[in-house]
């Protein structure tokens, strides 16, 4: 669509940006959306300076450019002609890239970009309706007052004390509504950042005790340690499995694993009480519905990470995923051999456990913000009481600013929506709002992908040994240059 407007040569620069901005929310993902129109504004104005630069337009289609430009400037953040990543702090300082702008100067980009917030796609349904209503309202009261009408005119105005009372115990339900759901935010980044700790301290342990582990074995507890935030997430999350169902033809032979959907439950599932409740009784049977089958294919994520046979099937067939990665290293720590002679004893062996009890306990963690929702009394009691005080507020308003109460309605409606609205998204935190597939990824990079370049920190210098041994100890210089062999010269690795 895009490329039929650059094509079109009746349609100026300023009406193909508002064309492009009508275009960009159809069909698009809620969480990628920005993404999208912020690359979809950048190939515009990399085409529209190329076109300005190579066709002699007239005077008139100069300035049209130039406004255009100055719009898309106001709209993407950018200086005039500059790519520059803009810091919050300075580079000297640590300071950190800020792709996404909402400080006080952003203000202007802010507001002009209001359309493609996520937050008033998710409300535009009761906007629109109290925005109508309250238009249905003032153009009621207009029409009695022009008609002689005056009498049910005022009828329908009533005093502005009791919503002036009222917005105070409002505010304290959305407030305290949202406060709850951020602190459960909060408390779900710092389970996963414990896990992010946990796996670099677990890590570092096993190559201190390679010697007594065994480098295979120490493979092995890295591999499943770097598996394990996976199979967390899809459990948390079990849509962002990539599973097939199991139909005949479409199962791929040598790379297939069966498994069933690993989900955690929620804490108000009826038919999961009523099967405790049948367990409980006299008889102790029941019946669990029958789960779908799917497979897998075993060369994606996590499932290449474990080990091929036997151990992967079993991992599959587990009701709880992660909590068998966390079995099944405790397994391979109680495995290995103790030696008081080379300082791998029981308190090390609890030491290596204890790591593993931590990331037990994460599961937990996040199973019991998953599961637990908030009251439901309490999330219709403030949903309510917002819908009825908004119903009501345009009896307050059409005697002061009649024809406006739809407009007014709208930006309240916004503004009060909108906060309710952001305590339910983040009340779940691992539903979108916090990106853990970042966080796996850099579990896994930390355990597996540079252990190369982390080996360098656990061998010893030759200055450090006597001169007799230097040539008997293998050096973190000799160690580099095996490593640029076997990377046949590739010394961007090292950078």
């Amino acid at each position: 669509r895009i490329q039929r407007q650059y094509s079109s040569s009746s349609s100026s620069s300023s009406s193909m940006l508002f064309a492009i901005d009508n275009d960009r929310d159809t069909n698009m993902d809620r969480h990628s959306s920005d993404a999208v129109v912020s690359s979809t504004r950048t190939d515009y104005y990399r085409w529209n300076m190329k076109h300005s630069r190579s066709s002699s337009s007239s005077s008139s289609s100069k300035k049209n450019n130039g406004i255009s430009n100055w719009l898309l400037w106001m709209i993407s953040g950018k200086r005039r002609g500059v790519g520059e990543i803009k810091m919050r702090e300075a580079a000297e300082l640590g300071g950190l890239p800020r792709p996404d702008r909402y400080s006080a100067r952003d203000f202007l980009h802010n507001t002009i970009t209001l359309p493609n917030s996520a937050i008033l796609r998710d409300i535009r349904f009761p906007v629109i309706c109290l925005t109508s209503w309250a238009t249905f309202v003032s153009i009621l009261h207009g029409w009695l007052l022009r008609v002689g009408r005056v009498g049910i005119a005022e009828k329908m105005r009533i005093p502005t004390q009791p919503h002036s009372l009222m917005v105070s115990a409002l505010g304290l339900l959305l407030v305290f509504r949202t406060n709850s759901a951020y602190q459960r935010f909060v408390e779900g980044r710092k389970i996963w950042e414990e896990m992010v700790n946990t796996s670099r301290d677990f890590s570092r342990v096993c190559k201190v005790f390679e010697e007594n582990i065994g480098i295979e074995r120490r493979r092995r507890l890295q591999r499943l340690m770097a598996a394990f935030p996976y199979f967390l997430r899809h459990r948390i999350r079990p849509n962002l499995v990539k599973m097939h169902k199991l139909r005949q033809g479409d199962r791929l032979a040598d790379y297939s694993l069966l498994l069933y959907m690993d989900a955690a439950g929620y804490d108000t599932d009826a038919q999961a009480a009523a099967v405790a409740e049948d367990e409980e009784g006299p008889t102790g049977r029941s019946r669990r519905p029958t789960r779908p089958l799917y497979w897998v294919d075993t060369r994606t994520l996590p499932w290449r990470l474990l080990p091929k046979g036997e151990q992967m099937e079993a991992c599959a067939q587990a009701q709880n995923r992660p909590l068998w990665v966390c079995d099944r290293m405790a397994a391979e720590i109680a495995n290995i051999p103790l030696d008081h002679s080379n300082n791998y004893t029981p308190r090390e062996r609890v030491l290596l456990l204890g790591y593993v009890e931590k990331l037990s306990r994460t599961i937990g963690a996040c199973e019991r913000i998953h599961q637990t929702v908030v009251p439901l009394n309490y999330a219709r009691h403030a949903l309510r009481s917002l819908t009825l005080w908004l119903l009501s507020l345009p009896f307050c308003l059409v005697k002061d600013v009649g024809m406006y109460t739809g407009p007014v309605l709208f930006f309240m409606s916004w503004m009060l929506f909108g906060v309710y609205e952001i305590g339910y998204n983040i009340e779940d935190p691992f539903q979108g709002t916090l990106r853990l597939s970042i966080l796996c990824d850099t579990i896994r990079r930390d355990v597996l992908a540079d252990e190369m370049i982390r080996n360098t920190a656990f061998l010893q210098m030759a200055g450090d040994f006597p001169e007799p041994r230097r040539n008997e100890i293998k050096t973190t210089r000799e160690y580099l240059n095996g490593l640029r062999i076997y990377t046949n010269g590739n010394s961007s690795i090292f950078d």
